[in-house]
């Protein structure tokens, strides 16, 4: 596994990674200006004649409702679904579909309308864990954990004629569900080619870039255990009031992420996809730094789970939410729901 990655005809050394940068380690993907600036760079080269407009304002509104600032909105809750999280992958993407317009034939582009609209939808493919100012029965985003990606479908259908591209919502509204599980990829209605190969680039920039961060491994311990809890992912009592427990803890999910892996991301990659995640070799000048950068997290937790040496995980990542949303706020309320599962369960 190299320690450098090449990029914009740059050498970038992996080895000193901030983590609240990108894989090239030269993106602030904390910073949802610096992000929008890298992805105006490539879709310029792109579409020097295209309109950016669109895109700047999707920005504009995407940072508007995560920090909590857009009206009829409570902004980003969600430790690990964080604003980080998001604008990581609105790069990986930009940079999937710089490879693909590259070395694909002009008769199979996808030209810079699609490339809008894939873009704005992973700009707002989480937009479904952010709750309404009139919900009262959620208290944490998390707790829409196993529908958030349908919300998210109804935001952005909501969203795009807003900003004048009304005739792409029901696309988008399908594109958006190669983000997550709750829809079967062959139960996703797009009959245009062009469109299903821009889901595949959405779908794998969002799994490849969360997997390639420099803090995956403590972010799954620490951040995606607690929203599975919020969620009723990890543990929920049943009809029978039976205890039903997928992940005791977050070294328990970390146990179970190298399987996930395995049986899950790869499959999905390579099958699912299409190994379209191959386009980012293009741009990297045949290298690709964030699987390189998933190989070397895959091969840490295994020297982790090998007596299960945990001390190893000591990175603290930062986490990118609306205005006094914090961290330990959310420990609280996991500690307050598993008090309450258990509760229930003995009852």
């Amino acid at each position: 596994m190299s320690g450098e990655s090449q990029g914009g005809g740059r050498v970038v050394s992996l080895r000193f990674r901030r983590s609240d940068h990108d894989v090239t380690n030269t993106v602030q993907v904390s910073s949802t200006r610096s992000v929008e600036a890298a992805v105006r760079e490539i879709f310029s080269r792109l579409y020097p004649h295209a309109s950016w407009q669109p895109l700047h304002q999707a920005f504009q509104d995407f940072d508007d409702l995560f920090h909590g600032r857009m009206p009829g909105y409570l902004g980003c809750d969600t430790v690990y679904h964080d604003i980080q999280h998001t604008l990581d992958g609105v790069l990986a993407l930009a940079r999937l579909i710089e490879g693909h317009e590259l070395s694909e034939p002009k008769e199979k582009q996808f030209g810079p309308g699609r490339a809008v609209v894939g873009l704005i939808t992973a700009l707002l493919h989480d937009s479904g864990y952010i709750r309404h100012s009139s919900d009262e029965v959620q208290h944490n985003g998390a707790e829409f954990t196993l529908s958030h990606v349908t919300r998210s479908a109804q935001f952005i259908e909501r969203y795009l004629p807003q900003i004048g591209l009304g005739s792409a919502a029901p696309i988008a509204r399908q594109i958006v569900h190669f983000t997550g599980y709750e829809v079967r990829y062959e139960q996703i209605h797009i009959n245009n080619e062009k469109d299903r190969r821009m889901g595949y680039l959405v779908g794998t920039a969002d799994l490849m870039a969360q997997m390639a961060d420099r803090c995956y491994l403590e972010k799954c311990r620490d951040r995606l255990f607690p929203e599975f809890v919020l969620g009723g992912v990890a543990m929920y009592v049943d009809s029978n009031r039976q205890l039903v427990v997928r992940y005791r803890s977050g070294l328990d999910l970390l146990r179970h992420t190298l399987d996930f892996y395995e049986n899950v991301c790869a499959p999905r990659f390579e099958d699912d996809f299409g190994g379209v995640h191959r386009y980012m070799e293009v741009p990297f000048q045949g290298r690709n730094p964030y699987m390189i950068a998933v190989d070397k997290n895959i091969f840490y937790l295994k020297r982790v789970l090998r007596g299960e040496r945990w001390p190893l995980l000591r990175r603290r990542p930062p986490c990118v939410l609306a205005e006094g949303e914090t961290v330990e706020r959310t420990r609280r309320m996991v500690a307050a729901r598993l008090r309450e599962i258990r509760s229930q369960a003995a009852a």
